[in-house]
């Protein structure tokens, strides 16, 4: 077969790439499972500790405890030398690249990488938020849980029990995706027998771009744009006549209603710092949902996970400027597990291309 009788698929859209055994996702009923486990009961019932573990292993271990861990002096020195202005993701995706140099971080990953890098990303990035901002790191406190040491390390106070829950729950959700962007990037960097630092340094660098990991600080921007509730139908109708995207809303694999927006809703009602924001971002999803079946009447477009995230992190007072590396923190459980899974039975990922250029041609003589 030529390779004009080839099937090709601009973006990969449809095409089966791989297997995996971590996240079942059915973008039509609108459901996520982890190994199994509804994401709706996982949110509920679990901790992101006890999420990572069941990633990791395969198992559900009911005692599982992952806390934020110190930084080394390297890593510490690398961040102080980075402008205030520097993107939180570069300064993550640095982070993670001199950790990877500093422990001789090597081919294949393996289950205790997996839990250093997780562990050691919040710190990283709580850091270098508050070189930016003047002060000096904080050292974490391992009797904390993850979620909750990063706002400590954040702030240098424990933070309000229901934040940190509300954060929590933000970073089970965020822990897993299928072969998303970042997931596929640090699976194709694995696969060459690369190191897991490497392959979540190619994988931070997939979810900075603005179509991946930067939605919940646009929807943020976006609910202050247009003002009022009763400006907010005459902006959207304004945004999709222009040809622009609503943040926040749709889905490259959902068709229904993003279960993971559907956990994070519920722990944004439970936010009484939030509650404000929260109705106002209640009753403009109504309003977009219904102009958007309106604009679009044979496609469903759907809340998506992003738009109840910006909720639960404007509760928590991050800084918009942190959502999308809170973003990475997150997937950090997946994008390892994920690594782990391709090395178990690793072939090379390196597909096909279509020459599409000029015909064979020679230089003037």
């Amino acid at each position: 077969m030529n390779d004009s009788e080839r099937t090709f698929s601009p973006g990969l859209k449809g095409v089966v790439a791989g297997e995996t055994s971590l996240a079942m996702i059915d973008g039509e009923g609108g459901r996520l499972q982890y190994r199994g486990y509804p994401i709706g009961e996982l949110v509920a019932q679990g901790t992101y500790g006890q999420v990572a573990e069941l990633l990791w292993s395969g198992e559900w271990k009911a005692d599982a405890h992952l806390a934020c861990a110190p930084l080394p002096e390297p890593v510490t020195e690398v961040l102080r030398r980075l402008p205030p202005t520097a993107s939180p993701m570069d300064a993550l995706r640095t982070a993670v690249s001199a950790w990877g140099a500093i422990t001789g971080c090597l081919w294949p990953p393996t289950v205790q990488q997996a839990r250093e890098l997780t562990a050691f990303a919040p710190s990283a990035l709580a850091a270098f938020a508050r070189l930016r901002d003047g002060h000096e790191p904080i050292d974490p406190d391992p009797s904390l849980p993850l979620a909750e040491g990063f706002l400590y390390q954040l702030r240098g106070e424990r933070p309000d029990p229901a934040a940190a829950r509300a954060l929590d729950a933000y970073f089970i959700v965020g822990a897993e995706h299928g072969f998303n962007a970042s997931t596929f990037t640090a699976r194709v960097i694995i696969s060459t027998h690369s190191d897991a630092a490497s392959a979540v340094a190619g994988a931070i660098g997939a979810l900075k771009g603005p179509w991946h990991g930067g939605a919940p600080a646009e929807v943020v921007d976006q609910l202050h744009e247009m003002g009022s509730t009763d400006q907010a139908e005459a902006w959207i109708r304004g945004t999709l006549e222009r040809g622009e995207r609503l943040m926040g809303f749709g889905h490259r694999v959902y068709r229904a209603y993003d279960p993971r927006a559907a956990a994070l809703r519920s722990v944004a009602e439970n936010q009484a710092d939030v509650a404000g924001w929260l109705d106002k971002a209640v009753a403009v999803e109504e309003i977009a949902l219904r102009v958007l079946a309106e604009f679009k009447p044979d496609y469903p477009i759907k809340t998506n996970v992003e738009y109840y995230a910006a909720a639960v992190l404007q509760g928590v007072g991050l800084s918009p400027s942190l959502f999308p590396a809170t973003f990475a923190l997150a997937r950090h459980a997946g994008w390892t597990a994920h690594c782990l899974e391709q090395a178990q039975a690793n072939v090379l990922i390196r597909p096909d291309v279509r020459y599409v250029g000029p015909a064979e041609r020679h230089l003037p003589a």
